[in-house]
């Protein structure tokens, strides 16, 4: 308990001025993985971060197979069973974090920097990775609860409405199906399906290692070879397909007996390290990204009082990913909400950022930026992304200098070119107006 305490105590503090501009050092393991590194020496603690180009993207025909096979990596590996792993970990006082996202699948520790207590951490995370057993039980166990959570989701209007909006705006490309698969799919799974999609995706030439925390670069080094190094290397996964609208205009009504309704409208435009990110990130934190100082809020919520919320945001991903926008409005209101969500998007790009409201903008993110890197938990965050996505060294760096370059008129210029409201699915969940 002590232990766990420590732990939490220093996950909590980390100087910002000790991280305003991280060094972050790049190399390659034996087996060809990526990794990228950070020493921040102030606290006792360590975070690994591995990251595979696993995510649900990579599902095939077997939707679910990518979250399943991550999700049961910690219930059994080489000789420990998941009672073993688990109480080993609490001993520690580490935490070992699974999460399996559309682009990839990640691994993660965190632990103290102590080296007894590294290693033996680093033993478990190490054995999860290369050997997870996928015991039939826990398959089964898994299988069960995502079923029941499937189910869940047919009573939630917003679920419907991603789900939908996502199969709309993608058609067949990978991005249209939710990580956690179908009822169809989930039961089809099996144990022999989760050893094949391990033995493809979880490779040397697949896997990205992030490391902050309070060892030297030598150690670092032996850290990444530990986690991944006796992998196979294996081959990156393939390029996936650009994304473009499976059916631009569309609007899809999908009748649900609430007394609200959720709107969604978009369409895939942006990639990780795109060079129109910075313009678009700026500008929609404008647009409907700053919450109720936006233009779209002001417009919906403020002027009409047609929603208590409304937003808009952009999630660059490896291939295109979507802009959004939405909003949640009584039945009757949603036709108007709705118009006055697509005026606003319409305007901004005719218009483009008033200038006020762009330095205003700027000042927010700049000044904002420190608590982005306040904890080696946030690093780690980054270094997962620089890495997985090929961003360049300097990207923390430059970001600020990147926001303040952004003017009107590219900002302007990036909104004509790739929002385009016409090629925009909408996607209405909602009971029928009597």
């Amino acid at each position: 308990m002590r232990t766990k305490l420590i732990l939490l105590v220093v996950g909590l503090f980390a100087a910002w001025n000790s991280f305003a501009t991280p060094q972050i050092e790049r190399w390659e393991t034996s087996n060809g993985a990526k990794v990228l590194y950070v020493h921040t020496p102030d606290i006792p603690m360590i975070d690994v971060r591995v990251i595979f180009d696993a995510g649900s993207a990579r599902d095939g025909e077997q939707g679910g197979v990518a979250g399943m096979t991550n999700g049961l990596l910690s219930t059994g590996a080489a000789q420990r069973g998941e009672e073993a792993i688990a109480e080993e970990l609490d001993q520690l006082g580490a935490q070992l974090g699974f999460d399996s996202l559309r682009d990839m699948a990640v691994v993660s520790l965190r632990s103290l920097s102590d080296a007894a207590l590294l290693d033996r951490a680093l033993t478990v995370m190490s054995d999860v990775i290369h050997h997870p057993v996928f015991p039939e039980s826990a398959l089964e166990r898994e299988r069960g609860r995502q079923l029941i959570g499937l189910q869940a989701q047919k009573q939630r209007p917003g679920t419907i409405g991603e789900k939908a909006f996502f199969r709309a705006m993608y058609g067949d490309h990978p991005y249209a199906e939710p990580s956690s698969g179908t009822e169809e799919s989930v039961k089809a799974i099996k144990r022999s399906d989760l050893q094949l999609f391990h033995s493809r995706y979880y490779a040397g030439n697949n896997a990205i290692v992030a490391i902050v925390g309070a060892v030297d670069r030598k150690r670092a080094g032996e850290i990444a070879e530990q986690v991944v190094g006796h992998l196979p290397a294996g081959e990156q996964a393939a390029a996936l397909p650009k994304a473009d609208t499976a059916k631009p205009g569309e609007v899809i009504q999908i009748d649900y007996p609430s007394v609200q309704s959720h709107l969604l409208m978009g369409r895939p435009v942006l990639r990780r390290g795109d060079p129109d990110y910075f313009e678009l990130y700026v500008g929609n934190h404008i647009l409907g990204g700053s919450g109720l100082v936006s233009i779209i809020s002001e417009e919906v919520r403020e002027k009409r009082g047609l929603a208590y919320s409304a937003y808009s945001y952009f999630s660059p991903m490896r291939a295109e990913g979507p802009f959004k926008a939405g909003l949640q409005t009584k039945n009757k209101s949603r036709e108007e909400a709705l118009k006055v969500l697509r005026e606003a998007i319409a305007q901004f790009i005719e218009q483009g950022p008033d200038e006020a409201a762009l330095v205003s903008s700027k000042k927010n993110i700049t000044g904002g930026f420190p608590l982005r890197m306040d904890s080696n938990k946030k690093i780690v965050d980054y270094l997962g992304m620089i890495g997985f996505y090929d961003l360049p060294n300097d990207y923390l760096e430059s970001f600020n200098k990147r926001v303040e370059w952004t003017t009107k008129e590219t900002i302007q210029d990036a909104f004509r070119r790739r929002v385009r409201p016409e090629e925009m699915v909408t996607v209405v969940v909602g009971g029928k107006i009597e």
